[in-house]
């Protein structure tokens, strides 16, 4: 049980970080920015592969994850005046490599003393050849600058983040969270499909075996048309009337499946139970389902909205006061709850993704500095202003929220670890 476990902590922690990242990565490739990694993981890389323009690495710690786009960390290399850096040219005279050091590798290369360079707006080295002739060299948008054995794609300023419109950088930002939701409704439409809908129609959905239903002769599919002369046509006019009479006889008419061609009564005794204070008829017969694409759609997005009524409510709550910040768990609460959570089956594990993947979707729209909720505030501030807040104030307000946010984590961790292990 303990490895099944590992499994499927590590299989849904994967999906609701995959999903959410894609939804940056997706939407900031769309507007052109440069994403130079898409990380699952935090801390020290495991794995690594490269496609396109983007590094795709797993790492250490299950923590989250991150895409990284072009301009907003210091990302370039500084080559400055007077350096001597080597070059190599396409076919259409563009500098395609920047060789910082190690020359020698490279049969093709041509060296130049820089006095100008501009590798984000204008593209050019200005600079002394080797033969003390000045040269202006244009540079490809997709230029490589090679400091030893780590290669860095140049990013010029159409491809960074900071040079799209509020409205294309907002929604790389909010496309993480979306993607929360739209793992949701995926995961919940799986449930639905595999365990069908409820139906709200008056059949039979199973019987008990060797419950009253059984021994009267009620089976899987039969249309319950009548009890005791009042008309049923909905699951919840059958239930109602087979409550009423506990203990008593009842003329059932029922069409029987597959063909529904005849009406038959047969006689049945709903046994005694107890609903709370009150006595009520049972007969041991489920609610019919449906695996209906229409229904199974509509339940997945009702259960999705329905969670997020419910996640939104414990928010509140946890603003107000009325929760304490004791029971927030987070990934060792998380994996103690999934322990449970796989004792139950399939579909649970579903069922407790889908609740997961809308919670991280929530919690990264509070407009909180380091969240996505919080980058989102800054950029309606921007389009209300006009222009941008300085992009270090910026920095410095996300920086601090961070730190918070990691206190907050290990205040959380600590909570679990007492609640769960001693």
């Amino acid at each position: 049980m303990q490895l099944q476990t590992i499994l499927s902590f590590v299989l849904m922690f994967g999906a609701l970080v995959i999903f959410h990242e894609f939804g940056h990565l997706y939407f900031a490739k769309r507007a052109g920015i440069l994403c130079r990694e898409f990380a699952i993981g935090m801390g020290p890389k495991i794995l690594s592969w490269k496609r396109n323009e983007t590094m795709y690495t797993i790492r250490l710690f299950p923590i989250g994850g991150y895409v990284r786009m072009s301009g907003e960390d210091p990302e370039m290399l500084d080559i400055k005046p007077g350096q001597i850096v080597g070059y190599i040219l396409n076919e259409k005279e563009l500098v395609t490599k920047i060789i910082l050091k190690h020359f020698e590798k490279y049969p093709n290369i041509q060296t130049i003393e820089v006095e100008e360079i501009d590798l984000e707006h204008r593209l050019i080295i200005r600079g002394t050849s080797g033969s003390d002739e000045v040269v202006t060299l244009n540079v490809d948008q997709k230029a490589f600058i090679i400091d030893g054995k780590i290669e860095t794609q140049i990013a010029p300023f159409n491809r960074q983040f900071h040079s799209k419109s509020v409205g294309q950088r907002a929604l790389a930002i909010f496309a993480g969270p979306m993607m929360n939701f739209v793992l949701a409704i995926i995961l919940f439409a799986i449930i639905a499909s595999v365990q069908g809908v409820l139906s709200n129609e008056s059949k039979v959905g199973d019987v008990s075996k060797g419950g009253i239903a059984e021994s009267a002769g009620l089976q899987k599919g039969d249309k319950i048309i009548s009890i005791d002369g009042t008309p049923v046509e909905t699951w919840e006019e059958l239930v109602i009337n087979i409550q009423k009479h506990p203990g008593e006889e009842v003329e059932m008419v029922i069409s029987e499946a597959p063909n529904y061609s005849e009406e038959t009564s047969l006689s049945i005794t709903p046994e005694v139970a107890k609903a709370g204070d009150t006595r009520v008829g049972r007969i041991g017969i489920f609610a019919p389902t449906t695996h209906a694409p229409l229904k199974v759609i509509s339940y997945a997005f009702t259960e999705t909205y329905r969670s997020t009524k419910f996640i939104l409510e414990s928010v509140k709550m946890l603003v107000t006061g009325s929760v304490s910040v004791k029971e927030l768990s987070g990934p060792v609460g998380i994996y103690a709850a999934t322990e449970e959570v796989v004792k139950n089956g399939f579909t649970m594990l579903l069922r407790w993704s889908a609740l997961l993947s809308i919670n991280l979707g929530i919690m990264n729209l509070l407009p909180l500095p380091a969240l996505d909720g919080g980058r989102l505030l800054f950029f309606a501030y921007e389009a209300v202003r006009g222009k941008p807040i300085d992009r270090n104030k910026e920095s410095l307000v996300h920086l601090i929220g961070f730190s918070l946010l990691m206190l907050l984590m290990l205040i959380v961790t600590w909570n679990d670890i007492q609640r769960f292990f001693f």
